[in-house]
């Protein structure tokens, strides 16, 4: 009879749990999760690095351990209940997506998936909970670069909940840094362009919407392509600054405290963002606005020692295999609407 009783009062507490989370309450994430690649060369696709004969002897095995790896972060957010949406970086097929939403087991996750042009095959993919979200459409967006460049597309996810709340989830992994600042910064502001073109679309019919941008933007807060292409204001504290802002971006204060999401040479950099629509901002009813941007870092995910404590356990470093999660840490976006 007791252990009856405790079975009961688990699954109602739990169920209360939930249920909270059914109301104005939202907890969005986004992880770029480091080369999440299946074992397969895919022909037309530079993916080669990882397979089972490549140096990296990237195997089903190796595969496995990223996958539940990965979905043991996604089950410890949001105090042990997964997000309620999640976009993803760096994912090589919608299968894999699959596969970690297969292993989340207290949600009923449905998949958007964009497959791009990228030549490496990583493209974006989203998931939502499909018990508090219904999808209304969604977009893939070509960032059309110069010359031979290619790169993924944003994902566009227009959501609606079951409250009738709407929202516009853009789902970015900018081109990176290759060659250098100097040389790849024309290739994201021109993303930060197009994206910026899609949002005031929006605005041709819907003077209020709830805008979510957040992913990969390979630079930060400062950069050209976030704070004047995007024109995103660096929010820290206080509304008094906000009101001929359009796009608002919550990371700033962590950028400024010199917290980031991912160490190159040693030094944290802040490029896994975070801007939302002033009309959001403006409907969220947290005192505390500078929270509601995290990064997401439980201590068992982080290296110990060295020039990247810290930082996120990877899969590899070069050739060597660590059997880790991500280069990246994964961000989050907790909140409560009026």
């Amino acid at each position: 009879m007791k252990t009856l009783l405790i079975t009961v009062s688990l699954a109602f507490i739990f169920f209360i749990s939930i249920n909270g989370q059914s109301k104005n309450n939202y907890f969005i994430a986004s992880w770029n999760v480091e080369n999440l690649f299946d074992t397969i060369d895919d022909e037309g696709k530079n993916d080669g690095e990882f397979t089972p004969d490549s140096g990296k002897k990237w195997t089903n095995e190796r595969l496995k351990v990223k996958l539940d790896n990965l979905a043991k972060v996604i089950n410890y957010m949001n105090n042990g209940i997964a997000p309620d949406i999640m976009a993803f970086q760096e994912v090589e097929h919608e299968a894999l997506v699959d596969s970690i939403v297969k292993r989340v087991v207290k949600r009923k996750y449905q998949i958007v998936y964009a497959e791009s042009q990228d030549t490496r095959g990583i493209d974006n993919g989203l998931i939502f909970d499909s018990d508090k979200f219904s999808l209304a459409s969604y977009k893939l967006i070509r960032i059309n670069l110069v010359g031979n460049h290619i790169t993924r597309y944003i994902l566009k996810v227009h959501l609606i909940d079951k409250l009738n709340n709407e929202f516009y989830v853009y789902v970015n992994h900018w081109p990176s840094r290759l060659g250098g600042l100097e040389k790849s910064e024309p290739l994201r502001i021109k993303a930060a362009e197009t994206l910026l073109n899609d949002i005031n679309e929006i605005y041709c019919y819907n003077k209020s919407p709830n805008i979510i941008c957040l992913g990969d933007f390979n630079d930060e807060p400062n950069n050209i392509s976030i704070a004047e292409t995007l024109k995103a204001f660096p929010y820290e504290y206080g509304t008094d600054k906000i009101k001929n802002h359009q796009l608002i971006n919550l990371s700033y204060k962590k950028f400024k405290d010199e917290e980031g999401t991912i160490k190159y040479r040693g030094d944290f950099n802040l490029i896994d963002q975070l801007i939302i629509s002033n009309s959001l901002f403006s409907k969220i009813v947290n005192t505390d606005k500078c929270s509601l941007y995290n990064i997401i870092k439980p201590e068992w995910l982080l290296q110990k020692k060295g020039s990247y404590k810290d930082a996120a356990i990877p899969t590899y470093g070069g050739k060597r295999y660590f059997g880790g999660y991500s280069d990246h840490l994964p961000i989050s976006f907790e909140f409560e609407l009026k």
